[in-house]
């Protein structure tokens, strides 16, 4: 693994934002067309390259009004995209401009995500059409790993059911539908544990583009990732046995709707693309690992009963329980 894989990693495990990030890892302009390939763009699409240009030119101006940042003419309209991303990762002339264009593209990044949300809104479609193109993107890729002979003992996605959606929004703190997460999520179980990172590797390179990420929403108990000295555990599910090992993570996944746009989704001279995204949650452990988690205090089973437990106290403050529909944690 190279420093471009290390940060990705890092990003992956520790559940961190490339918004923070000082610089970009593109070697050359063929890596920056796998990058964008990931994101679902074509720059030999006359329509893709116009839409990142518009982003770009919403991101410069930005820039100049709410900031006064002075940005260079070779970064606000280079000759070729690429370029952009070349410039931040440091590897074009004049290397000088690395920093403005990393700090243009993060603000691209944000751009795109916001508008995106827009059109997903204007669009008529519904979660499970969303969800069915998703399945469709990710076990292509998996069935790819497959046929590559990649050490994948299990590749299963599963969608949660409205009962456990109404479980766990009573037991959030903050009830709002649109945190959860994993609506769409998928299991992964490698072989041996040493599995895992190439198999990470092999989704970020093959499925989601790595700033698409969610931040803070990593919940890492298999890898810790640290620089010197005895790492914490990220646990932030109350529900989790300290026992439990496992990698969770949630990726923004770009989703195309070109057949699905109806006339008159953008007004004239507005454009707002044709991506969507699509949050999706990848659970990924060893084999090992997941036989473990699954007896005693730490399996699914009764994990579900510790969450029922307290979305049932918090229903019923303040009345009597029915006896016959009492759930008691373990």
């Amino acid at each position: 693994m190279d420093p471009a894989d290390l940060e990705v990693l890092r990003l992956i495990l520790r559940g961190g934002s490339v918004i923070d990030w000082r610089r970009l890892h593109f070697r050359d302009a063929g890596e920056v067309d796998r990058f964008l390939h990931l994101h679902l763009f074509d720059l030999e699409d006359p329509r893709d390259e116009a839409r990142l240009r518009t982003m770009l030119a919403q991101a410069v101006a930005y820039l100049r009004s709410a900031y006064g940042y002075r940005v260079a003419a070779a970064v606000a309209e280079p000759e070729d995209l690429r370029t952009l991303f070349l410039l931040a990762s440091g590897v074009a002339e004049p290397s000088r401009y690395r920093r403005i264009a990393c700090v243009v593209l993060k603000v691209m990044h944000v751009v795109h995500h916001v508008e995106a949300r827009e059109l997903l809104f204007r669009t008529p479609m519904r979660e499970a059409d969303l969800a069915d193109r998703v399945e469709r993107r990710v076990m292509a890729v998996a069935r790819r790993m497959a046929e590559a002979g990649l050490p994948v003992v299990e590749f299963q996605g599963n969608r949660k059911s409205r009962d456990s959606l109404v479980t766990k929004l009573l037991v959030k703190r903050e009830s709002v539908a649109a945190q959860v997460f994993d609506r769409v999520r998928y299991r992964i179980l490698t072989r041996t544990a040493g599995d895992v990172v190439p198999v990470l590797r092999h989704l970020w390179q093959q499925l989601f583009p790595f700033n698409y990420v969610v931040p803070g929403q990593s919940e890492n108990s298999l890898l810790p990732f640290q620089r010197r000295g005895p790492g914490k555990v990220h646990r932030d599910n109350p529900f989790s046995e300290a026992t439990y090992k496992a990698l969770h993570f949630v990726v923004d996944l770009p989703v195309r709707i070109d057949d699905v746009l109806p006339p008159g989704a953008t007004a004239p001279g507005e454009d707002l693309g044709r991506i969507v995204f699509a949050m999706v949650e990848f659970q990924v452990m060893d084999v090992e690992t997941a036989q473990q988690n699954d007896h005693g205090r730490a399996s699914h089973r009764r994990y579900k009963k510790r969450q029922a437990v307290t979305a049932l106290r918090r229903l019923s403050r303040g009345l009597v329980v029915p006896r016959r529909r009492r759930v008691r944690a373990p």
